[in-house]
């Protein structure tokens, strides 16, 4: 699988998407400059976590309309996955790639824990490897990850299958208590209508080794790597 990371100025988990993708492909991806309009001949292309332009204007927002963003339409669109992890999700929400908007945490303070997600369906590229209904535990860290939509649109990513994962309990219970953020239907990450593009909050990356505190978030890499090899 041959995979680009997209860096740019204030993202600070390019290096730890970047080992995840190494360790369960085998291959180091691409590390492209935001600043650049050419992505290489890749398989799949990842923006991770971090404060992309030091989360002036709104998070996300400025980092949307970089140079390279054009290009990476340019490939979604043809159907190359897109995976934004953290400020990544920001930043293709803000771009028009998956629906909705990131917002400012309910309790307004910045959030750095283990969550417990719901794995809504197994039937995507990212997910493959999950059971829809398994229930893993992976690291959050932000303070604007608080997702809404419109009424109309939640109704279509329900139907539509697009609800990746939700945040829940250790049990699976979806009541709330499991919420770090305050996110609309405790949706922690969204697909596409076409599933080839992912965005969510918590870190897989971070969730690889188990003596670093949980591999969960390991089967997302190796379930891309099964489909894009």
């Amino acid at each position: 699988m041959r995979a680009a990371v997209i860096v740019f100025p204030g993202i600070n988990r390019e290096v730890d998407v970047a080992n995840a993708i190494e360790m369960t492909s085998g291959r180091r991806p691409a590390m492209v400059w935001h600043g650049d309009s050419e992505l290489p001949d890749v398989d799949l292309i990842v923006i991770g976590g971090g404060f992309s332009y030091g989360d002036y204007l709104r998070c996300g927002a400025m980092a949307a309309h970089s140079p390279i963003m054009s290009e990476i339409k340019r490939r979604a669109a043809k159907g190359v996955p897109v995976l934004g992890i953290c400020n990544g999700f920001q930043i293709i929400a803000e771009a028009g790639l998956v629906p909705g908007t990131l917002m400012r945490n309910d309790h307004l303070k910045f959030v750095c824990a283990d969550v417990h997600l719901k794995v809504e369906t197994s039937q995507s590229l990212f997910t493959n490897r999950y059971q829809a209904g398994q229930v893993i535990k992976v690291p959050v860290a932000h303070g604007e990850g608080n997702y809404f939509v419109e009424p109309n649109m939640l109704k279509r990513l329900e139907d539509r299958g697009q609800i990746a994962f939700r945040y829940c309990t250790a049990a699976g219970e979806l009541d709330g208590s499991g919420n770090p953020n305050g996110s609309q239907d405790n949706i922690a990450g969204v697909f596409n209508e076409a599933k080839t593009v992912l965005g969510l909050m918590p870190h897989p990356e971070n969730a690889i080794e188990a003596q670093f505190g949980g591999s969960d978030g390991k089967a997302l890499f190796e379930g891309l790597v099964d489909a894009l090899s």
